[in-house]
């Protein structure tokens, strides 16, 4: 079944056609350019809240209930939905689905998704913990192939989720894309008394405070670049603080995710600076030796994200790996799986 996979992201457009094999027909990056024969199409969807925790056939009433969900990924949904209307308008006998990065999530216990708020919050406006990235993890922790993973997705956003026997059992995105990891340019985890001190204080609006958590915070609060390559290329004090913040969170995220997984057999590394990205990788676990986590630096060293590639040291207790971030044939194999169903 060839598969048109539509991955939009909040400021890009990703698209695929995926062959019988899962081998690449065609790329592009455009609504105004699309191949003219695909038997399925899956859209990648942020947003799946309470409702949708498997990937679904998209109709009318899925349709309707996505753009309520809006309100809890604003920058995301929209994206969805716009790219949803427009293959749809050029492909409207072709059977379309929806596939989740929350969905993967959906598996989390009640300790692991559940904040400790007024009880009000959380059954009023559904306030818990989401989870983002999930087609990614779903992704790398397959590749894995072992019982306890954790699967470290590293891009301009990053997050951790710890997989047991394939389910998604934590992870350090929350509520919203903000939770957990330093990013790019978002802040990650802060201390709530402290926006509500700048609220209360310094007079911040919601507005600013978001913009400024959203796009101003991460590596490019920290050193003025959000991107690593170029961070990694400095030697000044505001970049070295910055890698150092940045790995400090990374490795006792990852040793939480270990913690409930009660071990660890496999680590991966996946996304763009997971991928490519050696000095991240070596840094992040080399205070990681109390897991069992060694690395082999010139494996490590050579893996640059053009294929997956084992990068541990023979007698490491762990298994270390680099995985490329395939969305798309993750995406393509719940598309299958639906319409075969």
């Amino acid at each position: 079944m060839r598969v048109l996979v539509v991955n939009a992201g909040s400021s890009s457009l990703k698209l695929s056609l995926l062959g019988d094999a899962d081998e690449e027909l065609w790329t592009g990056s455009s609504l105004e350019d699309l191949p003219d024969s695909p038997e399925a199409i899956g859209h990648r969807v942020v947003h799946g809240g309470e409702r949708f925790h498997a990937p679904v056939r998209l109709d009318a009433s899925v349709l309707s209930a996505l753009r309520e969900l809006t309100l809890l990924a604003p920058l995301h949904q929209p994206k969805s939905l716009a790219a949803i209307d427009g293959v749809s308008s050029r492909f409207p006998d072709v059977p379309a689905v929806a596939c989740f990065d929350t969905a993967f999530h959906a598996t989390l216990p009640e300790a692991a998704s559940t904040y400790a708020l007024p009880a009000a919050w959380r059954t009023r406006y559904g306030v818990r913990r989401y989870g983002f990235h999930g087609l990614s993890h779903a992704y790398a922790s397959r590749v894995a192939a072992a019982p306890r993973v954790v699967t470290c997705h590293l891009g301009a956003g990053a997050s951790l989720c710890a997989v047991l026997d394939g389910r998604s059992v934590d992870t350090t995105m929350g509520f919203t894309p903000l939770e957990g990891l330093v990013m790019a340019t978002r802040s990650g985890s802060v201390d709530p008394g402290l926006l509500l001190w700048l609220q209360q204080h310094e007079g911040l609006t919601v507005d600013a405070m978001a913009e400024a958590l959203e796009h101003s915070s991460g590596l490019l609060g920290l050193a003025g670049t959000a991107d690593m390559r170029e961070l990694l290329s400095r030697s000044d004090a505001e970049a070295v603080l910055a890698l150092d913040v940045y790995v400090h969170r990374l490795r006792a995220g990852i040793a939480a995710m270990a913690a409930s997984l009660g071990g660890l057999d496999v680590l991966v590394f996946t996304g763009g600076v997971g991928e490519r990205a050696a000095r991240v990788r070596a840094l992040a676990c080399d205070g990681l030796g109390f897991l069992g986590v060694a690395l082999d630096g010139p494996l490590n060293d050579a893996a640059d994200g053009s294929a997956d590639a084992t990068v541990s040291a023979g007698g490491s207790a762990v298994r270390v790996l680099v995985v490329r971030a395939r969305e798309d044939l993750e995406i393509a194999a719940q598309t299958r799986a639906v319409l075969a169903a």
